[in-house]
């Protein structure tokens, strides 16, 4: 099931730490992966490039973007994408070019195989999520099971 995380777009200002926005995408494309970590996530050149650029804007070296499946929306579990500077026991952290990528415990089993890429086209802008483990998604589109 891929997901838009609508939470980077022109003309919004971009805020870390809120929760964001899943959208069910209606357009898919294949994307190059680049690296997995230990949680079983990829991210794509392109959304890696995308979050190191946003660390470096918010001026910071502390910040590590956190990925996490929280309860939450019409199908019962939601992403949250945001930049953390806490250590949580159990983290499973990976260091990328500038930058690391934290999942905490719970979440792993449900980010397992999942891709995270960037897409800024007409039909879509914002972080994606294509997740293998998502077995549908809600009529507005804002969580999965």
């Amino acid at each position: 099931m891929l997901a838009e995380v609508t939470d980077v777009r022109p003309g919004r200002p971009y805020k870390p730490g809120r929760e964001h926005k899943i959208v069910t995408a209606s357009h898919t494309e294949p994307v190059q992966a680049e690296t997995q970590n230990p949680a079983g996530i990829v991210l794509t050149d392109l959304a890696a490039e995308k979050v190191k650029a946003l660390i470096e804007q918010e001026g910071r070296d502390d910040l590590r973007l956190r990925v996490a499946v929280q309860p939450g929306g019409c199908s019962g579990l939601r992403y949250q994408l945001f930049f953390d500077e806490r250590s949580l026991d159990g983290d499973n952290v990976t260091e990328y070019d500038g930058f690391a990528v934290v999942v905490d415990r719970m979440s792993v089993p449900y980010l397992t195989g999942a891709t995270i890429d960037f897409a800024d086209r007409i039909d879509a802008q914002g972080f994606t999520i294509d997740n293998p483990n998502a077995g549908g998604s809600c009529a507005c589109g804002d969580s999965f099971h």
